[in-house]
């Protein structure tokens, strides 16, 4: 069943619109399924941060975009070796919620996405301690690290996808 938990707006997107943040163990049915991201814990609950060298980016947790052809899952498995040298295997992850972002007015000429997208987020729990991980040559990324959840809270304050994060808690 899909609990929507929070309903909010980000500074990142152009024009008026609704994020809901929905915990859910099925894909999202209606719009586009635009990115996935990985949330990797450990067996002490630190969790596997990415620092992404982009405008706004800084830390964050490791996803991207969904290529053609590559299932949700198949893009967080990827995006997380990429972004962090952690390789999973997509069994490994499980859906646990979504990002729903419904446009309320026109979006401008440039915005690239559709009226209604979704950011999906799958968790993995590992039973050992996070291995040494570090983003390969080449990546966007410039550091990955296990960070405790104050650590977390305090790199990452304000993301929207935080509040599900503390569910997995």
């Amino acid at each position: 069943m899909d609990q929507i938990i929070a309903t909010t707006a980000v500074p990142w997107i152009p024009a008026a619109h609704r994020l809901e943040v929905t915990l859910s163990s099925r894909l999202p049915t209606e719009g586009v399924i635009t990115s996935a991201f990985a949330i990797v814990l450990d067996d002490t609950d630190r969790m596997l941060l990415t620092c992404v060298d982009r405008v706004g980016r800084g830390w964050d947790i490791p996803g991207g975009h969904v290529e053609p052809g590559e299932s949700p899952v198949d893009t967080a498995v990827r995006e997380l070796a990429e972004e962090t040298g952690l390789a999973l295997r997509p069994d490994d992850l499980s859906l646990f919620a979504w990002l729903r972002i419904v446009l309320t007015e026109p979006a401008p000429a440039d915005y690239r996405y559709p009226s209604l997208t979704n950011l999906v987020m799958f968790t993995a729990r590992l039973g050992t301690p996070g291995p040494a991980v570090r983003p390969p040559e080449g990546s966007e990324s410039t550091l990955a690290d296990w960070l405790t959840p104050p650590e977390v809270e305090s790199r990452c304050a304000g993301n929207a996808w935080l509040i599900a994060y503390r569910r997995l808690l």
